[in-house]
């Protein structure tokens, strides 16, 4: 393993920059060397999702530009590279650039398929002394088939206790722009995801995507939740780190 390539989704890259961080410094501590391309922007995955295909595939043409090399990609939001992996072959299909998604999609992964593809015993000296619950988000279940790799990862950080063994495969309420165009139904979404993990006495509800995360820190603050906060699993297994 030389130089990886990340993907800085826009959502963190605005919202929540310190998962991109810790992205990165999880790569470098698993022997990589990091290349981040600072042109990236937007996949186009919301664009894509309301029906704004021609604007969806103008950014996605550029995305394949700023990942054009042969590098491995890893990225740290499941909902993003599930559309890069399923909706771009849509988008590019019997087109010029077909070859390149192709390419593209079987180099890039979410950061827990990194994990596991470079250190298959997920041993990484990482810390997290807390009860946490995890969110399975929807993207990641459905386009992507990531599940049973974040549970593995999490079960090999010391001091960290999985309250929810079974999948809980529920929506969080920001799936598909619903926050924007539905805020009482995604409002109760999120209290029913944030209700089940405080039933099971969770200090952390993680997640591999961070638009989920936000949607749910979101309701946490709104309604002044004490005990409860979210975390990026990226920045979960840097923590022992950045707390030394």
């Amino acid at each position: 393993m030389e130089e990886v390539d990340v993907f800085i989704p826009c959502c963190v890259d605005e919202f929540c920059p310190q998962i991109g961080f810790d992205l990165i410094s999880l790569i470098e501590k698993m022997g990589a060397k990091v290349n981040y391309n600072t042109e990236q922007t937007c996949c186009g995955r919301v664009l894509y999702d309301n029906g704004n295909w021609k604007e969806a595939k103008r950014l996605g043409e550029k995305f394949l530009a700023d990942f054009s090399g042969k590098n491995m990609i890893v990225g740290c939001s499941a909902s993003c590279l599930g559309y890069i992996k399923n909706n771009f072959g849509k988008l590019f299909y019997n087109t010029s650039y077909h070859n390149n998604y192709k390419s593209l999609s079987e180099r890039i992964m979410d950061v827990s398929q990194f994990i596991l593809a470079q250190k298959s015993d997920c041993e990484l000296g990482a810390e997290f002394p807390f009860r946490v619950f995890l969110h399975n988000n929807c993207k990641s279940l459905n386009e992507y088939d990531i599940q049973e790799e974040v549970r593995f990862i999490l079960s090999k950080v010391k001091g960290l206790t999985l309250v929810n063994k079974e999948v809980c495969d529920f929506c969080c309420g920001y799936g598909a722009g619903l926050y924007m165009y539905n805020e009482p139904v995604s409002t109760q979404l999120a209290k029913k995801k944030v209700e089940k993990a405080l039933s099971l006495n969770a200090e952390y509800i993680t997640s591999t995507d961070a638009t989920c995360l936000m949607q749910l820190e979101n309701y946490i603050q709104k309604n002044e939740i004490p005990n409860l906060r979210t975390i990026h699993l990226a920045s979960l297994l840097m923590y022992s780190s950045n707390n030394k």
